[in-house]
């Protein structure tokens, strides 16, 4: 899926800077529950880059870390280097907790990595997962973005991952354990998502990035059809309750939009952009069940954290205090048991 055609692999700030805005409800009290932290193809993004963010204006309460295969161990045996991620995220959260950086308790939950297709041999290292964390391990996501097209980027090698039976097993660990499931799937897959939820009732399952419609490659002037289609498989999706779906992580523009931008956007543009899609799943799921989420620094390749929380609260606009205080902090801190 592109996202702009600015898209470049590294964050420019001086590119950044050349927008600033006000800070809409600067009160209304948000928890992140999706950000990354890492060091990748010349992109750092660690405390200092995290903290400058969640500074930018906005009441950040809390965030959620995502896993991205970070830091993890340099050897051992290969299902296990994962451990390196959580003990490092785990170090960020003792120093939020210590209160020296700020009232936001950053990573106070994780979501992390478990090769779920050791199946029933996941659950021992799943709960080494939650030791090495002090608890704050909430969830897993085990991505399975995949297309036949050598147009899209593959996730994974093989499709249908989700209905193997040792992935079947290995999810049903999580279930057992009180952890959630976050799914990443193009939107073509969302059928096998739909599945699961409904083969394991009492498995919660978070969709990120509202189902990732793809957009470009070989359906760049498919715009219509792939929101038809996109839009029937989430109705299907949003009939089972335990299915919560990330708000975010959408296009802003596309190759074949116009002339390249010499700045970047504003928050204006951004919820224009992201409208349709996210006001379609808030009515499919309501507002209890879905989530706004940053994706930084991901995002932050295309607009500035303080836009893009900004963006949310103009597509929040209309929504009654209640849904609000679900979608900026209510849904994620119940599905990822953030305190």
């Amino acid at each position: 899926m592109a996202q702009s055609d600015r898209f470049a692999g590294q964050v420019d700030d001086t590119w950044l800077a050349q927008h600033s805005e006000a800070i809409l409800e600067p009160d209304r009290p948000i928890v992140d529950p999706h950000h990354h932290l890492w060091v990748r193809d010349g992109n750092t993004y660690l405390l200092p880059e995290l903290l400058a963010d969640l500074r930018s204006g906005h009441a950040i309460r809390a965030t959620v870390f995502e896993e991205c295969r970070s830091m993890y161990r340099a050897d051992g045996p290969e299902e296990e280097r994962s451990l390196g991620e959580t003990e490092f995220v785990t170090g960020f959260a003792a120093m939020a907790e210590s209160g020296t950086f700020g009232p936001t308790r950053f990573c106070a939950r994780m979501v992390g990595r478990v090769d779920l297709s050791l199946g029933d041999r996941a659950q021992p290292l799943l709960e080494r997962h939650l030791a090495a964390s002090g608890g704050r391990f909430a969830a897993v996501r085990f991505s399975t973005a995949w297309h036949a097209s050598e147009r899209i980027h593959k996730v994974v090698p093989t499709p249908n991952l989700l209905r193997e039976a040792q992935v079947r097993a290995g999810l049903a660990c999580l279930a057992r354990l009180g952890l959630a499931f976050d799914a990443w799937v193009y939107h073509p897959q969302i059928p096998e998502v739909t599945e699961l939820a409904a083969a394991q009732p009492d498995l919660p399952i978070v969709l990120n990035h509202v189902g990732s419609p793809i957009l470009g490659g070989p359906y760049a002037t498919q715009r219509a059809e792939v929101f038809a289609e996109w839009r029937a498989a989430m109705a299907a999706l949003a009939r089972h309750p335990n299915v919560s779906v990330k708000l975010g992580a959408l296009p802003i523009r596309l190759p074949g939009d116009g002339p390249k931008r010499t700045t970047p956007p504003d928050s204006e543009e951004v919820a224009a952009a992201w409208r349709p899609w996210i006001e379609t799943c808030i009515t499919l799921f309501g507002a209890d069940r879905c989530m706004f989420e940053s994706n930084f620094p991901v995002q932050k390749r295309w607009c500035s954290y303080a836009v893009v929380w900004n963006a949310f609260k103009r597509l929040a606009a209309g929504a009654s205090e209640a849904e609000k205080d679900a979608l900026f902090a209510g849904t994620a801190s119940r599905v990822y048991r953030v305190p």
